[in-house]
């Protein structure tokens, strides 16, 4: 089995003993949490120790912590104002202090790696594709500016931090929670306008998650977060993206899951040159996911292990568990808060502010 190439998402705010006889025979690669997993600031650090404990080598522990409306600790914390707040603000030293109070709380959570930052670009203001609110906006620079200063303080505060979604979600005309997106987007397209934020911040970049978006013109016959042309293609080879740990999104997707079958685009996602396929809320095929890819040839996935072993050197352990730093921290999101008003929308949420 190679159970290493899965991340993984966990039923509840404890782990239960067939999920622990389940993650310490898969010994996946790591974990993502979600709102579901947390219920408190004490609760949500053991339940990361645990997860550590479980696992041989340091686990990837990640979250979806963008601000706004993708804010996992909503209800344990306040929530930072949205990426579309920030830029709307203007000013990227504010960006900037975001990075460092989502790095602090995730580290004394026990996370070392967060979902962010969006680097799409926001081409369809008045669509629910599912980034209301989470784009820093429509020109490159400004995602540049504004993303970069998040992303930098981030990883300052020993956080890694992974781009999303590439090639361009924001291109998207429905939500992939519930359909694949198509765009007709042709590479010269992307390397004009999307790809310029992954390109001028790939120094200061960990990792970069896949968009279950179909583009046509590119690879007819499959997503983004599935298409060799894409991923290893592009990203790896034309754009130099080569070091870089590379996941795919949410494989439980309405855009995925209503379409492949058995573990087949878990296969695909690696054999396309994902080093990381993500199973988030149907984890009860995690062990058969593993065995289909225990069939893959160890020279086929020689670079995976290269640069999940490069990524691990990478990962911090958390800080030390304090309520008097937590609650000093909450304060400081506040007065954060305070100073950048949200921007509202009226376009019904995503299912993905909900998680």
């Amino acid at each position: 089995m190679n159970g290493h190439l899965l991340l993984l998402g966990v039923q509840g705010p404890e782990i239960t003993p067939e999920e622990a006889a389940l993650f310490r025979k898969l010994q996946p690669a790591g974990y993502i949490l979600f709102g579901r997993n947390i219920v408190s600031a004490v609760q949500t650090r053991k339940l990361t120790d645990d997860l550590r404990d479980l696992s041989v080598d340091e686990p990837i522990l990640a979250i979806d912590q963008e601000g706004g409306r993708v804010t996992r600790t909503k209800d344990i914390a306040p929530a930072l104002p949205s990426a579309n707040a920030f830029a709307a603000k203007g000013d990227p030293l504010l960006s900037a202090r975001a990075g460092v109070l989502i790095g602090d709380q995730l580290r004394l959570l026990g996370f070392n790696l967060d979902f962010a930052p969006v680097l799409d670009l926001d081409h369809h203001p008045g669509v629910q594709n599912a980034l209301r609110g989470r784009c820093w906006g429509r020109d490159p620079q400004k995602v540049i500016d504004h993303a970069g200063s998040w992303n930098r303080w981030l990883r300052k505060r020993a956080v890694r931090s992974c781009a999303k979604h590439f090639p361009a979600c924001g291109r998207a005309l429905s939500d992939p929670h519930f359909d694949l997106p198509v765009s007709d987007a042709t590479i010269p397209d992307l390397l004009k306008e999307d790809i310029i934020p992954y390109t001028a911040l790939m120094p200061e970049l960990d990792a970069v998650m896949l968009a279950h978006v179909l583009f046509p013109a590119i690879d007819p016959d499959r997503p983004a977060s599935l298409s060799k042309r894409i991923v290893t293609g592009l990203l790896r080879e034309q754009l130099g993206f080569d070091k870089h740990l590379v996941l795919t999104d949410d494989l439980d997707m309405g855009a995925i899951a209503d379409r492949y079958k058995d573990n087949s685009d878990v296969v695909a996602a690696i054999e396309a040159g994902n080093d990381l396929a993500m199973i988030c809320h149907r984890t009860e095929r995690a062990e058969a996911a593993a065995k289909e890819l225990g069939k893959l040839s160890s020279y086929a996935i020689e670079g995976q292990e290269k640069r999940l072993a490069r990524f691990r050197k990478k990962l911090h352990g958390p800080l030390k568990w304090s309520e008097e730093k937590w609650e000093s921290l909450n304060k400081e999101i506040d007065e954060l808060v305070a100073k950048v008003p949200e921007l509202g929308s009226e376009l019904p949420n995503s299912p993905v502010a909900d998680y």
